[in-house]
C-alpha cells in the first residue's frame, strides 16, 4: 500500500496522481505499460474508488494516461497529444466526489459509457461554483464530445456557462434538478415525491406533518414544498406556516438537519411527522433528537429523500423518497450520446419517485 500524506492539504486525488507521475518517471512504469485496475489502486492507495477515477480521469485529459474502453487504462507516449477525435468522450462535471447521491451515480454512467463505446473524463467541482464553470469550459476546450453535469448551485437555474453551452447546442444534460424548462434535464418528478412521502404519513395516521425546506429561496425546496401541501389540501388535512423549517444552506446538509434538531426538541408546539429535503439532514436531526431523549417514529416520524446507502443503516432505519440512480445514470448517457448523434431527444425527461418504508415512518400507535 502506497502511503498518501493525510497531514498534507493537497486532495487525495492530486496525491495520486503526483504518486503516478512519479512512478513513470522514475522508469517504474513505461510507455504503454498497463496501470492496474482501479479496484487495484484503491486497495494501494487506500481511498474510494471515486477518488481513484477522479485521478485517472485527470490524468487523461492531461495525455498522461489513456484508456481502451474494455480493457484498463496505459500510461501514453509523451510526444503524442490525447486526441479526443480518435477517443470518444465525455465529461462528467460532478459537485463533489464524495456526495452521497451523486457519487454513486458516476458507476452507472460509466458503465452505460462503456457500452456505447466513450470514455468518461471525470471533474469535481470540490464544492466551488467559479470552478465548476470554468471546469465545464476546460472540458468544452479540450474536445470532449459531451457533458453530464451534476451542478453545485442551490439557485437550481442555468448558469451564463450552461446558457451559453444551450445556445451553442453543445450536447449536455443535467443530472441536478434544474427548474429552466428548455435545459436538458434527467431526474425525478420532485413534487410527486413529496406528495407521495406526505401521502405516506397521512396514510400512518399522522394529522400534524411538516416539512424541513431546502433553505430560504430554494427553488426545488419550493417544488417539494408544494407536493407537501397538495397531499394536506387533497386530504382535508390543515396547512400551517409554523410547521416549515429551513435549512441553514451555509453548512453542509447533516450538519442544518441537526442543527434544527436540536432545536426543534424544545419546540411547545411540534408536528408529529416531517418530511425532510434529503436524507443527509434526515440522518442529522436523527442524531440530534435522539441525544435529546426524543424516541422516533413515537414522538416525531419522519421520512428522507434520496435513499443514500446510510439510510437503511441509520439507527432508526430511515423511510425516505428514492431516486432511482441505475435509471438516471443510464439515461443521462444515452440523452448525450443521442445528442452528440443529432437524433431528437425530449429536453426533460421525468421518472417516477418511489417510496421506501422503514422503521422511521411507521405509526405503531394506530
Amino acid at each position: 500500500m502506497a502511503a498518501l500524506d493525510l497531514q498534507d492539504p493537497t486532495a487525495l486525488y492530486l496525491q495520486i496522481q503526483k504518486d503516478i507521475k512519479r512512478r513513470i518517471q522514475n522508469k517504474e512504469l513505461k510507455v504503454g505499460d498497463m496501470l492496474e485496475s482501479q479496484n487495484e489502486l484503491v486497495k494501494y492507495y487506500d481511498v474510494s474508488l471515486i477518488t481513484v477515477k477522479k485521478a485517472l480521469s485527470n490524468l487523461i485529459a492531461e495525455g498522461v494516461l489513456y484508456s481502451r474502453i474494455g480493457k484498463g487504462t496505459y500510461i501514453a507516449d509523451p510526444k503524442r497529444k490525447l486526441d479526443l477525435n480518435k477517443h470518444k468522450a465525455i465529461g462528467v462535471v460532478l459537485q463533489n466526489l464524495e456526495h452521497p447521491f451523486f457519487a454513486p451515480l458516476i458507476s452507472h454512467i460509466e458503465r452505460r459509457a462503456t457500452i456505447e463505446k466513450y470514455n468518461i473524463l471525470l471533474s469535481s467541482s470540490a464544492g466551488n461554483l467559479d470552478k465548476e464553470d470554468s471546469q465545464i469550459e476546460h472540458l468544452v476546450k479540450i474536445g470532449t464530445n459531451g457533458l453530464i453535469i451534476a451542478s453545485l448551485s442551490l439557485e437550481y437555474v442555468a448558469s451564463k456557462v450552461l446558457r451559453k453551452l444551450h445556445e451553442n447546442n453543445y450536447p449536455y444534460v443535467m443530472v441536478s434538478y434544474v427548474h429552466d424548462p428548455d435545459i436538458w434535464y434527467v431526474g425525478i418528478d420532485h413534487e410527486l415525491g413529496a406528495f407521495m412521502a406526505a401521502e405516506h404519513l397521512i396514510k400512518e395516521g399522522y394529522k400534524k406533518i411538516g416539512i424541513i425546506h431546502g433553505g430560504r429561496k430554494n427553488i426545488l425546496g419550493e417544488v417539494r414544498k408544494n407536493g407537501w401541501q397538495r397531499a394536506l389540501n387533497e386530504y382535508n388535512i390543515n396547512y400551517s406556516e409554523k410547521y416549515i423549517y429551513y435549512l441553514d444552506n451555509v453548512v453542509e446538509r447533516y450538519d442544518a438537519g441537526y442543527k434544527i434538531g436540536k432545536k426543534f426538541v424544545h419546540l411547545k408546539d411540534r408536528p408529529e411527522a416531517l418530511i425532510i429535503y434529503t436524507d443527509s439532514a434526515a440522518l442529522g436531526f436523527q442524531k440530534a433528537v435522539l441525544e435529546e431523549g426524543l424516541t422516533i417514529p413515537g414522538d416525531i416520524a419522519i421520512v428522507g429523500f434520496n435513499d443514500i446507502e446510510t439510510a437503511k443503516h441509520a439507527a432508526v432505519p430511515l423511510t425516505t423518497i428514492k431516486q432511482p440512480i441505475r435509471e438516471i445514470g443510464e439515461l443521462a448517457v444515452q440523452i448525450v450520446t443521442a445528442r452528440i448523434n443529432k437524433e431528437d431527444v425530449p429536453t426533460r425527461t421525468i421518472l417516477k419517485p418511489k417510496l421506501i418504508v422503514r422503521d422511521s415512518s411507521i405509526n405503531k400507535k394506530k
